[in-house]
């Protein structure tokens, strides 16, 4: 190996995905100050995967591909076969962002209140509405709840299935409530997920925060290398160690240093650097710099299955003899008006349900997908379909980030530890049950030709139970493993600093201490927002932070 000559940077943000672009873009704008963004992964600004990721059905090309995807998984566990859990991460510019499946969703109120209550000073739902907002531009119109001058563009989709209209009515014959905006007034209820997307296409964090910033001569933006380690002077982070192909070499900050990693790759970077449970570092033979007992531990995610039906061709796509010619016809839509089944998520419904009426959060998230679920070898599935997820959206189950050897290249051991906690199966019973009677209502069953899986044979609490064991997924929101907080297996402060350190701080989804109600992307977009506030020291404008005069429902 090679070793150039150091460079050095007032700051060092090391991921540039979610909240990674959103501090890049911050950090940069203010003059007299140099910023350096660290990303792992490829520029995404050539024709692949450029392509792939402006195109929201380019998923089914991303998600699984080792090119722009860590390909982290879940360790296997015995209750389902000893096979493992994928855990798609982003690894390009914008992160999971750019392979995600673009569904905006903040969580409930009562999420980010008891993180507030748990001593993390300005970060309940009222301090933290502010910064949702500042990043968004929410193209449906002025809201209170929404912004207008963001660059991260919210939208409806364009060209929602058949399946959707379908589900509004046996949702309603269910006596659940339509709710127009999972981000406004109350979370529960069911309807369509707005999106990350802009003139039919995604917007991924990188295009939204990223992009403008590149023209600024503060920013220097290094791709496709790798991060070691962060580089310690006693109690001080002074910079990292990278590579580039064979070449490794020094990046140094005068003033700090960001992880913004995600969830996985941040607490293998800070263990990676000495910094963590002695236990864990000494089984690597890492010399240990700094006791943190909570690095790595406290991973959640939210645990899901899926019940598959077979459908009429017009209801879902597939492959069959009806069904070739609007999947032939869908590019041609797409290239003349950015519309069609290109356009898709492929998750563009859901609901977000109690289980009790004295819930003070929705428990379960259900997700539509207008198709039967993906096998890995068919990117487009044979025969008609629809797939309905459902998870836990407070699961009591944690896991942990562990190294697989000091190594820097090798992917770190995630295991999530899913089911237990015995609550997490009996909520995804309940939601199990939840879902047959759904595809029971009559609106469904005009429409649906039977139950694909698991189908009829599963029917007794115990078949259900051994069924979610053998066939759990989650819906890929690692967090929770650099947790904020005040107890001694927390790893930031409110600041975002890790404690017993100067001059680190972590920033991404690691950082919540428990699940929010839905997706995690919007969450890690705020996260980055809120960081670059507090490094600035700058606090958010009073205006801002006024809560919008309407009754608040928990």
């Amino acid at each position: 190996m090679t070793q150039s000559p150091a460079h050095t940077f007032d700051y060092i943000v090391v991921g540039a995905g979610s909240a990674g672009c959103v501090l890049a873009n911050r950090l940069s704008a203010e003059p007299g100050v140099s910023v350096c963004l660290v990303e792992a992964g490829p520029s995404d600004r050539t024709l692949f995967p450029g392509a792939y990721i402006r195109t929201p059905a380019g998923i089914i090309r991303l998600i699984a591909n080792p090119k722009w995807n860590w390909m982290h998984q879940f360790e296997a566990q015995s209750t389902r076969g000893d096979t493992p859990i994928p855990c798609p991460r982003g690894r390009v510019w914008g992160g999971s962002s750019a392979i995600n499946g673009m569904i905006y969703v903040r969580g409930h109120r009562s999420d980010y209140d008891r993180w507030g209550a748990a001593g993390n000073r300005g970060w309940g739902y009222d301090d933290l509405l502010p910064y949702f907002r500042r990043s968004e531009h929410f193209e449906p119109g002025p809201s209170p709840w929404h912004g207008q001058n963001g660059e991260l563009n919210v939208t409806h989709q364009r060209s929602p299935s058949a399946v959707n209209s379908v589900f509004y009515e046996a949702a309603a014959q269910m006596g659940w409530r339509y709710n127009t905006d999972f981000n406004g007034e109350e979370q529960e209820g069911y309807g369509a997920f707005h999106v990350t997307q802009i003139n039919g296409e995604r917007c991924s964090a990188a295009r939204a925060f990223l992009y403008p910033a590149l023209s600024r001569t503060n920013l220097t933006v290094f791709s496709e290398t790798l991060t070691h380690r962060v580089l310690l002077d006693g109690k001080r982070a002074k910079g990292i160690e990278v590579s580039q192909g064979d070449r490794t070499f020094t990046l140094k900050a005068r003033r700090e240093v960001i992880l913004s990693a995600g969830s996985i790759n941040s607490p293998q970077l800070l263990l990676l650097s000495g910094i963590g449970p002695a236990e864990e570092l000494a089984r690597h033979g890492i010399t240990q710099h700094h006791e943190l007992p909570g690095v790595g531990q406290n991973l959640q995610d939210h645990q899901d299955i899926v019940l598959m039906y077979r459908s009429d061709s017009d209801l879902g796509y597939g492959l069959s003899v009806r069904g070739i010619l609007p999947l032939a016809a869908s590019p041609f839509q797409y290239l003349a008006a950015r519309r069609g089944p290109l356009t898709s998520n492929t998750v563009e419904s859901g609901a977000f349900l109690r289980l009790n009426p004295t819930d003070t959060a929705p428990q379960l998230g259900l997700i539509v997908a207008p198709a039967l679920k993906n096998q890995p070898q068919r990117l487009i599935p044979v025969g008609h379909g629809i797939s309905l997820h459902v998870a836990v959206m407070h699961p009591k189950s944690r896991g942990q980030v562990r190294l697989h050897s000091a190594d820097p290249k090798d992917k770190p051991q995630v295991d999530g530890n899913f089911l237990s906690h015995p609550d997490d199966l009996r909520t995804l019973v309940e939601g199990f049950r939840l879902v047959r009677r759904l595809a029971a209502t009559p609106a469904f069953a005009e429409r649906l030709q039977g139950e694909l899986v698991p189908g009829a044979k599963v029917s007794s609490t115990e078949q259900i139970e051994q069924w979610i064991r053998e066939n759990l997924g989650t819906v890929f929101h690692p967090v929770g493993t650099c947790k904020m907080g005040n107890d001694p297996m927390a790893v930031v402060d409110d600041q975002l600093r890790v404690h017993g350190l100067m001059g680190l701080r972590v920033a991404d989804a690691s950082i919540m201490p428990t699940l929010i109600t839905g997706n995690t992307n919007a969450g890690a977009i705020m996260i980055g927002e809120k960081a670059a506030d507090l490094v600035l020291s700058k606090t958010s404008p009073e205006h801002e932070r006024e809560t919008p005069a309407l009754s608040r429902c928990h």
